[in-house]
């Protein structure tokens, strides 16, 4: 055999030679051409592997050591694993490999103008990286290395782990011939992420499958702690449609990896460090544009690793490779868990999986204790990696100390289809062995509680759904759930809560913050929250409501007693409109606008349409459309909406449509106010009907008068969603759109398109 059938430049190869170089090495190839920046290097091929194997005369005994083996025999599994490996290891390198090797090395530090360049090797197996068979981290990386010798050694080694431990159970489990599988070696320049910072992402949210977004997690130093979960990384989400940054969230990134005395070791990041940013916003787009071309290119979702040189200053791709949880799914198939019992909560963190699991707890301090783990239990640990898997699959659920939402305990959970809940601070000290416990990862916080509590799933096929005249949209406050609900068929988004966001992820009153000096902190997190929803349901349009809240929930909120009043009757106290041009509160109002603006502007979600709740009067709705021109929102470049929940929007909806591009019925705030019943009221329950003559007139007056001037109407009550005969009622009135809670909108389409057709 000749040494060009040994080594091959990654910049000569493409996904055409995956069979001989591995998906890893073909991919980097495949990338050469995208205009994607790949370091330099050279990669050996599987004839390389199989002239090792051959030459050095161990194919038989590798063979003899794996026959009747049982992958879940852990202690076997270790015994033979660990033969094997030193059966590749301790060969002699056959010398026409060794001579292939060694001049291509010396030709990279040609082209490098470096003296025997430091090395990144890693592994490259000719069934990794596939679409139905994910074998990522199944194999090792070698960094650091210098010099011939150590590069022969690295490369031995990066054989040998094509039969870890792991990787055997495995090839097991998936049926793969041990022997047919073969491995490639990728040798790449070393990037000196230890000066810079380093991560993963996804070409789409790796929780929902939502495909519109790019998810990237980032450190300082080496990448390996991020996968691993060593780190809490930044995490930054990104819209692909319009490279517009949706979300940044900082990590902790107390450690990061580093190099020294030849190898790697953890050190402690300073303070200062800690609370910035490890990617600029420039670099985040960068990165996006590069998962967009790269997904483009392959066709399905992608798993990409990447490094920042800092000598270099410059962005690399080192590792791309099929995302498969969601890019291999068929159907679609909406499942929303839901617990039906309460119990105390033991702790929490960030949820993985979108579901919910409960069995016995069991702590494990190391994956060698594996044989601990029975089928159903919830297997708790400081942290996952590669040589977990095993252990994984037997658990109904995952909890750990540490980790991101790309860390591998997060990545496994979801290919496994399991829950998990990473980044919970000390599970391994709160939860104790045996106790039975539930998971409940149903939203973005996952919690932990004590006993196993029932709950509900249920499952809606939203394919084949008919087209309807009437537009179905969305009511939807907690942004957490928009991925997951982005493929409902629906027309997007009839009223976007506000309030939840200033609840859930703010939980001070603006003024507080202003007095602070932390007005960033509120716009920031609104900003977030309204943008994750636009970018779900773009580009149809998102209704999002400005701040609603009455004056006993300002007063809720942290400083919130210094600057509200006590009313007698908040209901229908200083609220919607009436707050904004007030002096005492219009500077909170500018920060709501900015943040829209920034959604609008930089984001570039232009479906982002505004909503004006409680607005008494015609001058009222003025002075407020004044106030979000000045605040950089001008009607020319945006439609504005107002909520028609008072009778005087209805007795002068023309004057209303002279000034709005549209109404929203909210019809629980009309009925109230129409009948006169406080809807808080237990005592006057029984005469709050939506359905009352005066509530339905009132609605058949306002869509009668709002088209006549050429203006859609809505509604985004409660009614359609618990009083069937509504829907018939809202069809017959003429109305536009129906907005509906997530839970009936599959049943309320259905329901539509069946009404529209009798």
């Amino acid at each position: 055999m000749g040494g060009h059938t040994f080594v091959r430049w990654l910049e000569d190869v493409s996904s055409a030679d995956t069979g001989s170089v591995g998906g890893k090495s073909a991919n980097l190839g495949e990338l050469a051409d995208l205009d994607v920046p790949v370091i330099p290097g050279f990669t050996t091929t599987a004839g390389a592997y199989d002239f090792y194997v051959e030459r050095t005369g161990i194919r038989e005994a590798i063979e003899s050591e794996l026959a009747g083996l049982d992958a879940d025999d852990v202690a076997d599994l270790q015994r033979r694993g660990e033969r094997v490996r030193s059966l590749i290891s301790d060969a002699e390198m056959p010398a026409e490999l060794e001579t292939a090797i060694v001049e291509r090395y010396e030709e990279l530090g040609s082209r490098l103008e470096i003296d025997d360049p430091e090395v990144a090797v890693r592994s490259s197996a000719t069934a990794e990286d596939l679409p139905d068979a994910s074998f990522a981290g199944q194999q090792e990386t070698f960094l650091n290395v210098s010099g011939t010798t150590e590069l022969l050694e690295s490369i031995k080694h990066c054989f040998a782990s094509l039969f870890t431990d792991r990787a055997i159970a495995y090839r097991e489990n998936n049926d793969f011939d041990h022997l047919a599988v073969k491995l490639a070696c990728t040798v790449q320049k070393m990037g000196r992420a230890d000066l810079a910072s380093s991560g993963v992402l996804f070409s789409l949210d790796p929780d929902t499958g939502f495909d519109e977004v790019v998810v990237i997690e980032a450190a300082y130093g080496f990448g390996e702690p991020v996968v691993q979960g060593v780190v809490d990384p930044d995490r930054y989400v990104v819209f692909e449609p319009t490279n517009g940054i949706v979300e940044k969230e900082l990590g902790g990134k107390t450690q990061r990896m580093v190099r020294r005395n030849g190898g790697t070791k953890l050190e402690s990041v300073p303070e200062d460090a800690q609370g910035e940013f490890a990617l600029s916003d420039d670099r985040i787009r960068e990165l996006a544009t590069y998962a967009s071309r790269i997904e483009d290119h392959f066709g399905v979702p992608q798993d990409i690793e990447w490094l920042v040189d800092g000598e270099l200053e410059e962005l690399f791709v080192v590792q791309a490779r099929p995302e498969t949880v969601h890019g291999a799914a068929e159907g679609n198939v909406l499942r929303t868990y839901s617990l039906e019992e309460t119990a105390d909560e033991i702790l929490e963190g960030i949820a993985i999986g979108n579901a919910v699991a409960t069995g016995p707890v069991r702590v494990l301090d190391d994956h060698r204790e594996m044989e601990r783990v029975e089928e159903g239990d919830v297997l708790v640990t400081e942290m996952t990696d590669p040589d977990w898997v095993p252990v994984m699959k037997r658990a109904s659920a995952i909890v750990t100390d540490r980790g991101g939402k790309t860390s591998h305990a997060a990545i496994v959970s979801r290919e496994l289809g399991i829950p998990a809940i990473v980044r919970t601070g000390d599970a391994t000290g709160t939860l104790a062995n045996g106790t039975a416990v539930t998971v409940d990862c149903s939203t973005d916080v996952g919690r932990v509680y004590e006993g196993e509590l029932e709950y509900d799933v249920t499952e809606e096929a939203v394919d084949d759904l008919p087209e309807t005249d009437t537009d179905v949209k969305l009511i939807l406050g907690d942004p957490a759930r928009a991925f997951s609900l982005a493929n409902l068929p629906v027309d997007g988004v009839g009223l976007a809560r506000e309030e939840f966001i200033v609840t859930s992820h703010v939980g001070y009153h603006p003024l507080e913050l202003l007095e602070r000096g932390e007005e960033e902190r509120f716009v920031d997190a609104l900003r977030t929250g309204i943008a994750k929803i636009g970018a779900a349901f773009y580009p149809d349009d998102v209704l999002f409501r400005l701040s609603d809240f009455k004056t006993d929930e300002y007063r809720n909120l942290e400083g919130g007693w210094k600057y509200e009043p006590e009313e007698a009757n908040p209901m229908i106290g200083w609220r919607g409109a009436s707050r904004y041009y007030d002096e005492q509160f219009r500077e909170a109002f500018r920060l709501e606008c900015e943040a829209l603006r920034q959604v609008r502007e930089d984001v570039g979600l232009d479906n982002v349409v505004v909503m004006v709740p409680f607005c008494r009067t015609p001058e009222e709705g003025e002075r407020v459309l004044e106030l979000l021109a000045e605040y950089g929102l001008s009607r020319e470049e945006m439609d504005v909406y107002v909520m028609a929940e008072l009778p005087s929007n209805i007795v002068l909806a023309d004057r209303f449509s002279a000034l709005f591009d549209g109404f929203s019925i909210g019809s629980n705030d009309l009925t109230q106010l129409t009948l006169g019943v406080d809807r808080n009221s237990e005592q006057l329950a029984p005469l709050f009907d939506e359905t009352d003559e005066s509530v339905t007139r009132s609605i058949s007056s306002l869509i009668e008068e709002a088209h006549r001037h050429d203006r859609p109407v809505g509604i985004c009550g409660d009614a359609p969603s618990t009083i069937p005969e509504y829907v018939e009622f809202l069809l017959d009135a003429g109305i536009d759109s129906i907005s509906v809670s997530p839970d009936v909108a599959v049943e309320t389409l259905l329901t539509v398109a069946e009404l529209e057709e009798s």
